[in-house]
């Protein structure tokens, strides 16, 4: 069983920067796709960043992209999102998730198949 725990998040202005990070137990990490998704209050879940089991590729929602970047250390079994230049509409909760090796629909929560609890950002205007 594999087991993600995200941290960082938390409660900062428009223009702030925060660094999420999760965690993973395990020894599937290393080879395993890893994605960032968010779910604002009323709002369907929705894919902001993936990055491949090797950290050679990454993608992003549009939203995020020039923002966000999304990185992985497989020696410490983690990987981040560092948000700058927040915006009040990306306040929601994160969550990361682990996919297969060679996932290539990254934009799809289905298949991921290791899920964290969430992390909440609130971005104040």
């Amino acid at each position: 069983q594999v087991q993600l725990v995200e941290s960082g998040g938390g409660l900062v202005q428009a223009g702030d920067s925060l660094r999420l990070s999760c965690a993973t137990s395990g020894r599937t990490f290393s080879s395993s796709s890893m994605g960032w998704f968010r779910q604002a209050p009323g709002k369907e879940r929705e894919f902001v960043a993936a990055i491949s089991w090797s950290g050679g590729s990454t993608y992003y929602a549009d939203s995020v992209k020039g923002r966000f970047t999304i990185s992985r250390d497989n020696a410490k079994n983690t990987v981040y999102l560092q948000m700058n230049s927040l915006k009040p509409e990306d306040t929601a909760v994160y969550s990361c998730a682990a996919g297969p090796k060679y996932y290539v629909d990254y934009v799809k929560a289905s298949g991921y198949i290791y899920w964290g609890q969430g992390t909440q950002v609130t971005v104040s205007s």
